[in-house]
């Protein structure tokens, strides 16, 4: 089969790398990045996102959206949220329907659609599914035991993200919740934040795992809310993404966290926003937005909001988890 991932950064490459495993696959990146296409033509390496990594000989890159598309099988895209409307619409003149598997976690800004829900209003489809879970690229890289919950709109799509990806390394459990599985990919961001500010501020994994605990009802409520099933958030793209994203340094939602809570200071907290993809801080404006024209009240969501934008202290956090009834 030819698959198409959409995106360089490292979790594409690390979906890449498990999909070559299969030989019969044939793999085609799709980058913006020219200089990315040049150096992978003829190192097969990213040295900037991968230092060191070759990939395998099935796998090969373009900056041509038609090429990329063409006859292809089966679309993953796994680009930032900020760019996921202006990659759709890119796609849309060569798209033909296509199965999508959608990695990207975040809910879209100015429509606060999930992203389900905008791939389907640009490209017409209903093949969609999504996959979120506790894995780092990283680790997918390096073939360390991994897992993926997988939903989507229809059967058939599912089926195919499961054959396609799932492997001796990587294991896909399937999800009747497109929405309940997209919401949690995207709010334990926030939440990994919360986390990062927690440990920025010196308190113990207690008081950490306090804090995720509490948020486990937050996100249920807030799935719940806007149409989701509650138990999703015991699948691998509730809690498991979510103690994975919190209490990992390779996390840059908890790291962006991290500098809050231990610097207080809004120009390194900018720099680091600025030099790093946080994917979090993009989705608590997005779901912050999207709360509140719903009529939603998550008090941790607005305490980490007001914290983030400089309104609240960050000590305000450790005093919130306590009086939380």
């Amino acid at each position: 089969m030819k698959i198409t991932v959409i995106g360089t950064g490292a979790y594409s490459l690390g979906l890449a790398k498990n999909i070559a495993k299969n030989k019969n696959n044939k793999i085609i990146l799709w980058t913006e990045n020219a200089e990315f296409e040049k150096e992978f033509l003829a190192t097969h390496k990213i040295d900037k996102i991968f230092k060191d990594i070759v990939f395998d000989d099935n796998i090969t890159i373009t900056t041509n959206f038609e090429e990329a598309l063409e006859n292809t099988n089966l679309i993953f895209i796994a680009t930032s949220v900020k760019y996921f409307k202006d990659v759709c619409q890119n796609m849309k003149p060569f798209y033909r329907n296509t199965p999508i598997c959608i990695a990207s976690k975040g809910i879209h800004s100015e429509s606060l659609d999930t992203l389900s829900s905008l791939t389907k209003k640009i490209l017409k489809t209903s093949n969609i599914a999504v996959i979120s879970g506790p894995t780092f690229a990283i680790d997918l890289i390096h073939n360390e035991p991994t897992a993926l919950a997988v939903a989507g709109l229809n059967k058939k799509t599912i089926a195919l993200v499961k054959k396609t990806l799932e492997n001796e390394t990587l294991k896909l459990r399937i999800s009747s919740d497109i929405t309940g599985v997209e919401l949690c990919g995207s709010v334990k961001n926030v939440i990994a934040i919360a986390s990062g500010i927690i440990k920025g501020l010196g308190y113990s994994e207690s008081t950490q795992a306090f804090l995720i605990n509490e948020s486990l009802h937050d996100i249920k409520n807030i799935i719940h809310a806007l149409g989701g099933k509650k138990k999703t958030i015991l699948s691998y793209a509730g809690i498991g993404d979510l103690l994975l994203t919190c209490t990992s340094v390779k996390s840059r939602n908890f790291t962006f966290g991290y500098i809050i809570g231990s610097t207080k200071d809004p120009v390194k907290v900018q720099e680091y926003l600025d030099n790093n993809t946080v994917e979090g801080y993009y989705t608590l404006i997005s779901i912050s937005k999207l709360l509140r024209k719903k009529g939603i009240k998550i008090p941790l969501i607005n305490l980490i909001n007001k914290i983030v934008n400089g309104h609240e202290d960050p000590q305000k956090l450790a005093s919130f988890l306590i009086s939380k009834s």
